[in-house]
């Protein structure tokens, strides 16, 4: 069913974009977000003891962020390039990629479909790990999150925007692969189809009630449903 189902959605597709974070690499496995995130709670409590104290109240480094618009300028930029200097870092521990994964940009590749990575994660982290592993070739456009502007991320549509015009192709006929609520709402509010990766217990509900065309548990299945187009 699962397998039928996802086969019908990327049969129409001429853009696979990927998420980052989860479907390709666990970015944060061998330095644990938790750490990054009081790292970043820090920077920020230096320009505003309040905010600061309300950053240390959450383990999402994303949030952090999200979070430092309100301190001003000058902790926006520091909290920034702070979370690149650590996303950079932490790709170097995040050991191979996800189960998978190489095999489904493989297929995608392979198929004659335009691919991209699309994510919350700066571009520099992206680029460092493909690299690291011997990726590059198979992406055609890296779109990370625009710095200084956290209210750019999904879910927000800005960067599935952008990976469209990059890749030439409408959204319409592109499908992001994602592993988050946020990714399956972004996709949809731009006009594009969506597949939740369901990476942990839970998520198949979730992903499903945001609106993802189809469910699976494994990148794998994302691999052999990416046949020719």
């Amino acid at each position: 069913m699962e397998s039928s189902a996802i086969a019908d959605v990327l049969g129409a597709t001429r853009a696979v974009l990927f998420d980052f974070d989860g479907p390709i690499c666990n970015v944060f496995a061998g330095h644990p977000a938790p750490d990054v995130a009081r790292h970043l709670a820090a920077a920020l409590a230096s320009f505003d003891r309040l905010l600061g104290d309300k950053a240390y109240g959450t383990d999402d480094p994303m949030e952090v962020l999200r979070l430092a618009p309100q301190g001003g300028e000058a902790a926006l930029r520091r909290v920034e390039d702070e979370l690149i200097k650590a996303e950079v870092s932490a790709v170097r521990s995040a050991g191979p990629p996800v189960p998978g994964a190489v095999a489904a940009l493989k297929a995608a590749h392979a198929s004659g479909r335009k691919v991209a990575i699309v994510s919350n994660n700066s571009a520099a982290c992206v680029r460092s790990f493909l690299l690291l592993h011997g990726l590059q070739h198979l992406v055609n456009a890296v779109v990370g999150r625009v710095p200084y502007q956290p209210e750019a991320m999904k879910p927000a549509p800005d960067s599935l925007l952008r990976a469209s015009s990059e890749l030439t192709t409408p959204l319409r006929d592109c499908t992001l692969i994602g592993d988050s609520v946020t990714d399956v709402e972004a996709a949809r509010v731009a006009g594009g189809r969506s597949v939740g990766f369901a990476n942990r217990a839970g998520k198949k509900r979730s992903l499903a009630t945001a609106g993802a065309d189809v469910v699976v548990t494994s990148m794998l299945t994302v691999a052999n449903a990416l046949g020719p187009p």
